[in-house]
């Protein structure tokens, strides 16, 4: 398999993690020795610095590539944008905020170019953990709670988190885990734009595994630690009834996709 490779980044205002992500990702792809890739950022209307940053980083490396989006912001849309405008067969997007460390980036490009499967980074498969877990051998609720209090991220999100994905489990019966993980790779021509339209948020990731197992597609699930933010705003809703508004599309969409699998 030739090695090419389109990353996805999805951005609303993540200028001080960008310049961080962007030249290790810059790295794992020639220390990989890809023949070609491109790592494309897909702007929803920042307003902090990350126009200036990408379009610098662009003068001595065409291949970081950012695209402002005009309509109104959606980080569904945002990600189908970035796969329409990809060049190369094989894409992968991840959030831009740091939580997918650079280690977890690596090991799901390798075991894709290795295994020719879908490969889903996943913090509910052995080797994963949510935010807040520092250590796989200590993955205590309350410490890892404390250590997302002490962070930019949300407690109450965290736990939403979890809970809300056991229950889609539940619904589902998914051989995949993290059925909102938002960290992944494979083919562009496996994805259509109706698997991102009808989305708010990051439920549009249960329609993909939904396809994907369908169509009896192989899929890998790696385990990797979810970090948590050093820096901005998290764009989790902030309230408990903000949470349960914004939960409630995923629990509607998990439904339907458990009738289209007839299960």
């Amino acid at each position: 398999m030739t090695k090419e490779l389109s990353i996805i980044l999805p951005t609303l205002n993540e200028y001080k993690n960008l310049k961080i992500l962007v030249p290790e990702l810059e790295k794992i792809l020639v220390e990989e020795k890809f023949d070609n890739y491109e790592i494309i950022i897909v702007d929803d209307g920042s307003i902090d610095n990350t126009v200036n940053l990408i379009n610098s980083l662009n003068k001595t490396n065409p291949n970081i590539k950012i695209f402002s989006r005009s309509s109104e912001p959606s980080l569904p849309l945002s990600i189908w944008e970035g796969i329409d405008r990809a060049i190369f067969q094989n894409v992968m997007w991840l959030d831009a905020d740091g939580s997918m460390h650079n280690r977890a980036v690596k090991e799901l490009i390798i075991n894709y170019f290795n295994d020719q499967k879908v490969v889903i980074g996943s913090r509910f498969v052995e080797g994963g953990g949510y935010k807040g877990v520092t250590e796989l051998n200590n993955k205590s609720f309350l410490k890892a709670a404390f250590n997302v209090s002490k962070s930019e991220d949300s407690v109450m999100g965290m736990i939403v988190s979890i809970m809300f994905n056991k229950l889609l489990n539940l619904i589902l019966k998914s051989e995949v885990k993290d059925l909102t993980s938002g960290f992944i790779i494979l083919k562009k021509n496996y994805l259509s734009k109706s698997l991102f339209e009808e989305s708010n948020y990051g439920e549009y990731f249960l329609n993909i595994v939904t396809y994907l197992m369908k169509s009896n597609i192989p899929i890998k699930e790696i385990g990797y630690i979810c970090e948590t933010r050093k820096y901005g705003k998290s764009k989790t809703a902030s309230t408990f009834f903000q949470l349960i508004s914004r939960g409630i599309p995923y629990l509607t969409t998990a439904y339907k996709c458990r009738v289209e699998l007839k299960l």
